[in-house]
């Protein structure tokens, strides 16, 4: 197998162990760090918006417009963003809110949740069909772009790691068991990794240079989609004052200067 398929392969599968992060970080924290919590969502999302439109979109627009011309490559491009923004939103409008991994909850309010057993069954579900896309949206840019891939799969690992607070605590006050919640939590953020496999399987035999600028531009699409409606909603909630938007400014700051770095 190619070099550069086992790297891409690699950050996805990085970015999804991350919610074993938040699973064990939930054990140990008796309560939630708002403002950390705030910050790094918003981070989160300044890093997946700045990829996004400046790197992922403009890249998959200039280069299509190379092979399939201007207005043609073009339209395809931003055809291609809006069909990865609407795929997100399918997904999510196919998963109950309270069961939805990507609202994030602190600690203590899930402590004070009483339908913890509903929630187990639902959260490997909820888990598969979020972080399918997410994983080989992961794969799929650092395939095109290692540098590139290496930030957006630090920023999904982030917004992984509440997710995984978000997947295990209700499940530990489920079963009892921190073993069961743990392994659950893992294993669901392995589904990125295996999102990315089974994309990979399927479109290797169609992968070409086109196909691959027309992934490009629906990925950026639906790291906005989750920037926008779940990762800065959330760091809003969680924030006081202006953090979410410092997390934000400062992750696109960040962004803009690795790229500058790394040319």
């Amino acid at each position: 197998m190619d070099k550069n398929v086992l790297i891409a392969f690699g950050l996805t599968l990085f970015a999804g162990m991350a919610t074993g992060i938040g699973s064990v970080l939930a054990f140990f924290t008796k309560r939630t760090d708002k403002k950390i919590l705030s910050f790094s969502l918003g981070f989160s999302a300044g890093v997946m918006v700045y990829i996004s439109f400046v790197e992922l979109l403009a890249g998959s627009m200039a280069k299509l417009s190379l092979l399939k011309g201007q207005m043609a490559g073009s339209a395809i491009a931003i055809g291609a963003f809006f069909c990865g923004m609407i795929v997100m939103m399918v997904i999510d409008l196919m998963v109950p809110e309270a069961e939805n991994p990507h609202e994030p909850h602190a600690v203590e309010e899930m402590q004070k949740k009483k339908h913890f057993v509903r929630m187990g069954k639902f959260t490997a579900l909820a888990i598969a069909l979020h972080n399918f896309p997410e994983g080989l949206a992961t794969f799929i840019v650092s395939l095109d772009n290692f540098k590139v891939g290496l930030l957006m799969a630090i920023a999904v690992a982030i917004h992984n790691i509440p997710e995984g607070v978000s997947i295990s605590v209700p499940i530990y006050f489920a079963t009892g068991s921190k073993r069961k919640a743990f392994w659950l939590s893992f294993l669901c953020g392995l589904s990125e990794f295996l999102g990315a496999v089974l994309g990979y399987t399927v479109l290797r035999p169609f992968l070409t240079e086109s196909v691959l600028e027309v992934l490009l531009a629906g990925v950026a699409g639906t790291m906005v989609y989750i920037s926008l409606d779940e990762l800065l909603p959330a760091a809003r909630e969680f924030g006081t004052q202006h953090n979410a938007i410092l997390g934000v400014i400062a992750g696109m700051a960040v962004m803009a200067f690795s790229l500058i770095l790394m040319a």
